[in-house]
């Protein structure tokens, strides 16, 4: 068996890592349980929830918590832990080296610059109206490119700038609906601002957190499920805020 209070630390740190970046609760669970097993504890005891877990060693009557403050989505990072720890359970590092990996990528920052960003937003935004919608005429095509891009810019900014909840979703929406609407005053004639406004909320719209609110509900997390599903809809409803705002001046 390995020291508890390293493999406790190490377990987590790998839990926060995984839940701070987008894992559902199912997966947060099976990690830190696995690697508490695969370290000489089979009967760890795991609880998670949105805002802070909990893992303790009834062989040791040692118990730890941590707090989770800050949630965002870079399933890199959860594709790098759960590598490591199958690394971890095939022998192939120590505790020691797991645990110092760990807080290597706890530290990264995103590895994708800012202009690849709004590349992606541009990227994400003009194929899903046309998908969604149909309408493809140049007006709508470039200012569905300007908009999603803008907004994307904007609520990128304001999470780095300060972290206020669902206010980025705002702020970026707000943006999103101004560009919109004046292009809707520059080309009134064969211009959609409802396609254009669906197509530029793309990158903004919480489906990641959506699906794993579903995912956690139906494997039994009453708490975390419903508590996921309120926050995507808080972001949902910021989202149509910004967008109601700036749509009364049509």
């Amino acid at each position: 068996m390995t020291e508890p209070k390293l493999l406790m630390q190490t377990t987590l740190l790998a839990g926060a890592v995984l839940l701070e970046n987008g894992a559902e609760i199912a997966r947060v669970e099976d990690t830190m349980h696995r690697i508490a097993t695969n370290a000489g504890y089979p009967d760890a005891q795991v609880f998670v929830l949105l805002t802070g877990i909990t893992v303790s060693l009834p062989e040791t009557d040692a118990s730890q918590v941590r707090a989770i403050h800050q949630r965002g989505m870079d399933l890199e990072k959860v594709d790098q832990v759960n590598t490591l720890s199958r690394r971890f359970a095939s022998r192939e590092i120590t505790l020691t080296e797991f645990s110092a990996a760990l807080a290597r990528v706890n530290q990264a920052v995103p590895t994708f610059p800012f202009s690849w960003l709004v590349v992606a937003a541009l990227v994400v935004s003009v194929p899903l109206m046309v998908a969604f919608t149909g309408h493809a005429t140049p007006a709508d095509l470039l200012t569905c490119g300007l908009a999603g891009m803008a907004g994307f810019a904007a609520y990128y900014w304001v999470n780095r700038l300060g972290r206020i909840r669902f206010l980025s979703e705002f702020v970026g929406a707000f943006v999103i609906g101004l560009i919109t609407l004046i292009g809707f005053y520059l080309t009134q004639n064969n211009y959609h601002p409802d396609a254009i406004i669906i197509g530029a909320v793309m990158p903004l719209v919480p489906g990641v957190a959506i699906t794993n609110a579903v995912r956690d509900t139906m494997t039994g997390n009453l708490l975390s499920g419903p508590a996921r599903a309120i926050e995507a809809i808080l972001s949902a409803c910021a989202i149509g805020l910004g967008i109601a705002l700036t749509s009364i001046f049509y």
